[in-house]
């Protein structure tokens, strides 16, 4: 029995642009869809009916790299997961990979023990992303140096079991020694290699990308930059058409010339991350990091260095809905070419292109409705009302 129509709205997404558009779902899933009048012949009394009145609609926004919101962090357990993803859900994100930063072992098991619990109760979270402990100490970022290792056998074992089939990412330093061994075993089981926090250069990165990575961490940040002898990761990633290039366009971590230039390079393949830390959706002050310390100023996160001064970025406070503005009206990008690129481009890259980032039948009900100034008036999940 359809539960969730909605109605009369210009849909935009990787297919294309269409207005008078509507959709019919039930059981969470999009069961038929079209222009024009059709959409009486699902309404019902028991069917929420919305009506767009003439708004966007675009598929759920799917973030791949996300440590927060809200004054909460990921790394904190399920209940500051939770209200973290709240703040997320309410600017569009409607499925989550959970990202958590550099920590011991046991603290990265007993927290991906918690994601595996979560993400059987709640099928919004699509499980883990381990930015640590495998990155390289020149490229740190924001990751404790301290707790960054070498992934032994034994670390990328228990990772990997404590996950219990939900860790769907892992960023690799892959100079890192036993970084290679360790890439064909998490590909093994399953989990998408990203480069990432790394000092390779664009041979070891394009071996890596050959052994079976597929994911490029937050590109141009914590990597070499793109040199006319040395074209460093960057290159190798855009130029390779098996390869995701994760992007952060708030302004601060990439130049919106220097992303339109990205986007040129590797059309379809950029997906828009937010890698937003616990100040998003919160004021400027004193935040933590794992266990570092951070200050953020007019939005912008900062890791707070002893001596008080402000050090490299520290994550960001971005929102998707605030990316796809970025992209539309900062770099230029057609409208759906930029909700591509936070919908059908990460659900490809988690191999679940065939059930997420499209309006159209067999596909999740997962929807946002956005005004002319792209602000987010409407969130479906599954076919549940978020916001």
């Amino acid at each position: 029995m359809t539960a969730l129509v909605v109605h009369s709205a210009r849909k935009i997404d990787a297919a294309g642009e269409v207005d008078g558009f509507w959709f019919a779902a039930a059981d969470g899933v999009i069961t038929e869809a079209g222009t024009g009048d059709g959409w009486h012949a699902h309404a019902s009394a028991l069917a929420s009916v919305i009506d767009a009145h003439g708004l966007h609609l675009a598929p759920g926004f799917i973030d791949l790299h996300s440590h927060g919101a809200g004054g909460f962090a990921f790394d904190d357990g399920a209940y500051a997961i939770s209200k973290a993803l709240e703040v997320h859900r309410a600017h569009g994100t409607t499925r989550s990979v959970i990202s958590l930063v550099a920590n011991p072992v046991d603290e990265l098991c007993a927290s991906l023990e918690a994601i595996a619990d979560l993400a059987v109760e709640d099928e919004l979270v699509l499980g883990a992303h381990l930015e640590g402990p495998f990155l390289a100490v020149e490229r740190k970022g924001a990751h404790n140096p301290d707790f960054l290792i070498d992934p032994s056998p034994a670390a990328v074992e228990r990772l990997i079991a404590a996950a219990r089939g939900t860790l769907r990412q892992i960023t690799l330093a892959i100079e890192r020694e036993n970084a290679l061994e360790a890439l064909d075993v998490f590909v093994e089981a399953g989990v998408q290699v990203a480069v990432g926090h790394t000092e390779a250069d664009y041979e070891q990165a394009r071996d890596a990308f050959d052994r079976g990575a597929r994911l490029l961490t937050h590109a141009f940040n914590a990597m070499p930059g793109i040199g006319h002898r040395a074209p460093g990761p960057v290159v190798a990633a855009l130029q390779d058409p098996r390869v995701t290039v994760e992007l952060i366009l708030d302004g601060v971590h990439v130049a919106p010339s220097v992303a339109k230039l990205a986007f040129a390079a590797a059309p379809g393949r950029i997906a828009l991350i937010t890698d937003a830390m616990a100040a998003t959706g919160s004021p400027d002050g004193a935040y933590k990091i794992g266990s570092l310390d951070v200050a953020v100023v007019d939005g912008v996160a900062k890791l707070r260095e002893a001596d008080g001064s402000l050090g490299s970025i520290a994550g960001s406070t971005l929102t998707l809905d605030v990316a796809l503005r970025n992209a539309i009206e900062l770099v230029g990008l057609p409208q759906a070419e930029a909700v591509a690129a936070l919908t059908t481009v990460p659900a490809r890259a988690l191999g679940l292109e065939h059930r997420l980032g499209l309006l159209a039948p067999g596909f999740a009900a997962d929807a946002v409705l956005l005004d002319h100034d792209w602000a987010v008036r409407g969130v479906w999940a599954a076919g549940t009302k978020l916001a």
